[in-house]
C-alpha cells in the first residue's frame, strides 16, 4: 500500500512560510514547555546556534538584579520627593529630570532604594520590543525605580565583566535583546521573571574589547551630558528674552470671573481653564517687546491626510518615540497596510511635531533629515513658520509658558486634548531674529552632540557583536 504522505505537496504547502521542526524531547529543556510557534522563530534559533559556538556565562553569575517597589499611584506628583523610573522612562531613555516624583513618606514606607552612578535599569514588563530594554543611569540625585523595572549591576566578586559600562553595552545588543524577548511570558503583555534572567547567557569578551567598550560608553554619556546642557542654555536664552527666567507663577486656588469675561468669551465652564497662572502667562507674553500674535498667524499647520500605499514601506513616529530634548528617538518601520489608522500625517525636514494629548504635551520634536517623509500620528500637530526658525519653535513649544498654555487649551473627558481652534488661538511671541539665530546655533550643537553619543553607543554594541561573530 502506498504511503498517504506526498513529499512534493508538503513542500508546496510550506513554500513561503517560516517553519521550524523541533523534537518533542527538546521541549523539556524549555521554560514551562513553551510550544507557541513564536518561541521557535528563526531569529531565535539562530541565536541558539551562535550560543552553542561561543564562550558564554549565565547572567546571574555576572550581575545582580533587584526589582523596584510597588509605589502607590496616588502618591506620585510632579514637584517634590524622590524621582521614580517607570517603564516608559527606560524605553524612551528619559533624563532623570523628566521622571515623576513619589512622596518621601511613600518612598520610606515602601523601603525604596536610591540609584547610584552607573546603575542599569531594565524593563520587566511590556510588549516586544520594549520588554527587556535598558537605560544607563548617569549621576542620579534622589532617584529610584518601580516594581516593573529592575536595577542591574555587575557583581564585585566576578572576573568576567570589568564594569557596568561593558554590561550595559552587551545588554543593549540584539544578541541579548532577542533572548529576553524570547523568554518573556504572557499574552496581553510580556513579563520577564527570575527564570528568564536565569536562562540569559552573556558572551565572554576579551579584555581589550572591554576596555574599548568602556571608552565608547564613557564618551557617549559625556557627549549626551554636553548636549543636554547646551539645550538647557537655549531654553534659558529664550526665557531671558521673554523676561521669564526665574519668574514664579501665581498658583492661587481661586480666580473670580464675571460671565462676560469667562463663558461668554471662551465657551469654557471648567474651573481649571481659569487658573490664575494661565492668565499670568498670557499677560506676560503679550508684553513682549518685539510683539505677539496668535499661533495660527505665525505658524502654518499641516492638516492634510496622507494615505499610505499598502505595499510601500514607511517610517512611523508615535508619541512614545519622542525624547526629552526634542529629538525623535526611533520609529516603527512598516508597510502601509500594517500601519494604524492614526498614521496619517506626512512630515518633512524642519517640521515641528507637537503632541495634542494632555499628559504628553511635552512630546515635541524637530524633524531631522533622517525622518524626512516619515509619517506621524494624528495625535501630533505638524507646524512650521516663515518668521520663526524651527529650532526656536522647538524650544518655544517645550518652554514652560507654552506648555502651560497648551495645557489650558485641553478639553475632553476620556481623552483630554487641545483642539485645533484652541491651539491656533494661543498667543505667541515674535522672537527677535538675532535671538533666533543664537538659539538655533545652540540647538544644532546639541543635536550634533546627541548624534555623537548615539554613534558611540552603536560602536560599543558593534564591538560586542563583532567579537561574537569572530
Amino acid at each position: 500500500m502506498s504511503s498517504p504522505f506526498n513529499e512534493e505537496k508538503y513542500k508546496q504547502l510550506l513554500e513561503g512560510l517560516e517553519i521550524a521542526i523541533v523534537n518533542f524531547s527538546e521541549l523539556s529543556k524549555v521554560i514551562d514547555y513553551r510550544i507557541e510557534a513564536e518561541y521557535f522563530a528563526h531569529r531565535f534559533l539562530e541565536i541558539d546556534s551562535v550560543l552553542s559556538q561561543i564562550k558564554t556565562i549565565p547572567f546571574t553569575q555576572v550581575a545582580t538584579f533587584i526589582n523596584g517597589r510597588p509605589y502607590n499611584s496616588d502618591c506620585f506628583n510632579i514637584s517634590e520627593g524622590v524621582r521614580i523610573s517607570k517603564i516608559g522612562d527606560v524605553t524612551n531613555l528619559r533624563n532623570i529630570s523628566e521622571w515623576e516624583y513619589v512622596t518621601f513618606d511613600e518612598f520610606r514606607k515602601q523601603k525604596g532604594k536610591l540609584l547610584i552612578d552607573g546603575d542599569i535599569l531594565m524593563t520587566l514588563t511590556g510588549d516586544p520590543p520594549d520588554v527587556g530594554k535598558v537605560n544607563y543611569i548617569h549621576k542620579p540625585i534622589n532617584a529610584s525605580w518601580n516594581q516593573r523595572v529592575a536595577k542591574i549591576r555587575v557583581k564585585s566578586k566576578q572576573i568576567f565583566y570589568e564594569s557596568n559600562d561593558v554590561l550595559f553595552a552587551v545588554l543593549s545588543t540584539e544578541f541579548v535583546r532577542a533572548q529576553l524577548e524570547r523568554y518573556a511570558k504572557g499574552i496581553r503583555q510580556r513579563n520577564l521573571g527570575n527564570e528568564s534572567l536565569d536562562r540569559l547567557l552573556l558572551p565572554i569578551l576579551s579584555g581589550n574589547t572591554q576596555k574599548m567598550i568602556e571608552e565608547s560608553i564613557k564618551h557617549s554619556y559625556l557627549s549626551l551630558s554636553k548636549s543636554q546642557r547646551i539645550y538647557k542654555e537655549a531654553e534659558n536664552q529664550l526665557l531671558n528674552e521673554l523676561g521669564l527666567k526665574g519668574w514664579l507663577t501665581n498658583n492661587a486656588p481661586i480666580n473670580i470671573k464675571q460671565l462676560k469675561e469667562s463663558f461668554l468669551a471662551s465657551g469654557r465652564l471648567d474651573a481649571e481653564y481659569y487658573q490664575q497662572k494661565y492668565e499670568d502667562y498670557t499677560c506676560f507674553i503679550r508684553k513682549y517687546k518685539n510683539g505677539t500674535d496668535a499661533l495660527g498667524n505665525i505658524c502654518t499647520l499641516n492638516e492634510k491626510n496622507f494615505n499610505p500605499v499598502d505595499n510601500s514601506e514607511y517610517k512611523y513616529i508615535e508619541l512614545s518615540n519622542i525624547g526629552n530634548s526634542g529629538e525623535i528617538t526611533g520609529c516603527i518601520t512598516s508597510i502601509g497596510a500594517e500601519l494604524p489608522s492614526r498614521a496619517r500625517r506626512l512630515v518633512h525636514t524642519n517640521d515641528i511635531i507637537v503632541s495634542s494629548i494632555e499628559g504628553s504635551l511635552q512630546s515635541v520634536a524637530l524633524v531631522t533629515e533622517e525622518y524626512d517623509k516619515a509619517i506621524c500620528s494624528t495625535g501630533f500637530y505638524v507646524v512650521k513658520s516663515d518668521t520663526i526658525n524651527p529650532e526656536t519653535l522647538l524650544v518655544l513649544f517645550k518652554s514652560a509658558p507654552m506648555q502651560n498654555l497648551l495645557k489650558q487649551g485641553c478639553s475632553g473627558t476620556i481623552l483630554t486634548a487641545i483642539g485645533r481652534n484652541e491651539f491656533q488661538n494661543i498667543v505667541m511671541p515674535k522672537i527677535r531674529n538675532e535671538v533666533q539665530i543664537e538659539i538655533a546655533d545652540h540647538v544644532q550643537k546639541s543635536i550634533s552632540l546627541r548624534n555623537d553619543a548615539k554613534r558611540l553607543l552603536e560602536e560599543a554594541k558593534m564591538m560586542v557583536e563583532s567579537e561574537i561573530e569572530s
